[in-house]
């Protein structure tokens, strides 16, 4: 059995406090990763399709769209949507697309995919969803989409939130 996956270049472990981590499959696995502001979130990963980092040429602007927006790619023969997660959640540092690479996490629900474009990848961790608390000090924009958080450290006030790739799949602001 696998207890600790690490396809994705590093457990990122180290900084988590023990209660928060489960070293068997009983917890629930979750993606970890960033965005430009440098908040730490993470999905679970049984509603990911798939991770992919990939040159920014990839993704095909679409002109008078949404500006959170980046534009489509073609993932394995079928066009999705290409979103900068952090503008989606409110924040006002854009991803930077001017580099080698950007990490995509395609999400998917029923019949609907959608590429979440964020600023790094954080690795995979099974963590207790039992020690997930009521999110605070989220701004307006973002609480829709989050399903609790994690404290890591409270001296800092540093937590890893988890979001609800449901909500955001079915959120109006694609639409807008």
């Amino acid at each position: 059995m696998v207890s600790k996956p690490d396809f994705l270049g590093g457990s990122g472990q180290d900084h988590f406090r023990p209660e928060l981590r489960v070293e068997s499959p009983e917890g629930e696995l979750h993606l970890r990763f960033y965005i430009p502001s440098n908040q730490e979130f993470a999905l679970l990963a049984t509603g990911i399709r798939e991770v992919i980092e990939l040159s920014p040429d990839r993704i095909t602007p679409i002109p008078n769209a949404s500006p959170l927006l980046l534009g489509t790619l073609n993932l394995r023969g079928r066009v999705i949507w290409v979103a900068d997660l952090g503008q989606f959640l409110g924040e006002a540092t854009a991803l930077n697309t001017d580099r080698a690479e950007i990490s995509v996490i395609a999400i998917e629900e029923q019949d609907t995919i959608v590429g979440l474009a964020v600023e790094e990848i954080g690795g995979m961790d099974w963590l207790d969803v039992q020690n997930l608390k009521a999110p605070t000090h989220v701004p307006d924009a973002m609480a829709p989409f989050l399903r609790g958080e994690w404290l890591i450290d409270p001296k800092k006030t540093q937590c890893l939130r988890l979001l609800d790739q449901t909500a955001i799949l079915r959120s109006a602001r694609w639409a807008g």
